[in-house]
């Protein structure tokens, strides 16, 4: 027996895909139970990416989260794990800007080498196909990116993104 009421949106069970689409790609996809509206402001707003970025298997906890959300603004995650003498930092800018539909941002702390990441957003009814892709300036440096584990955790961190948008359609609900 299911114990939430009729007008709740059920969990989704939705699989991340991750794959390699080239030398240099990588691309990540997965349906968001929710509007595109509400997976945007997740992915733009700090107050909610603090929720769900960061896998919490990983250990690691935000120390800071700064968003310029604009073309030409910048971003900066700062994140700290308990057996780090340094904190970690991740910070770049973004180039596109399309709200609900559209993230492009550099990832800047690889140096020149950085990849660059696009995020889109298709609405799809209720449901919201996120797809990123990460282009990396060489097969080198997105072979390093697999070898560290930084590609490691996107599923997990998609589904604590799940998580978060049940809980704010649930509070868009009662609004």
């Amino acid at each position: 027996m299911d114990a939430r009421r009729a007008d709740e949106p059920a969990p989704m069970k939705s699989r991340t895909t991750v794959e390699r689409k080239s030398a240099r790609e990588l691309v990540v996809a997965r349906t968001f139970n929710g509007p595109a509206r509400l997976v945007f402001e997740a992915w733009t707003k700090p107050e909610l990416l603090k929720r769900w970025w960061a896998p919490k298997s990983f250990g690691i906890s935000f120390i800071s989260c700064e968003v310029d959300v604009r073309a030409g603004g910048t971003y900066r995650f700062v994140f700290g794990h308990p057996a780090a003498e340094q904190p970690m930092e991740f910070f770049g800018r973004y180039l596109e800007v399309t709200p609900h539909s559209r993230l492009v941002w550099t990832n800047d702390e690889g140096g020149e080498g950085g990849a660059v990441t696009t995020v889109t957003f298709e609405e799809r009814g209720a449901e919201t196909l996120v797809i990123m892709h990460d282009l990396y300036s060489s097969n080198e440096a997105l072979d390093d990116a697999i070898a560290s584990g930084s590609t490691g955790g996107f599923s997990e961190a998609f589904e604590q993104l799940d998580e978060l948008l049940l809980t704010l359609g649930a509070s868009a609900g009662r609004s």
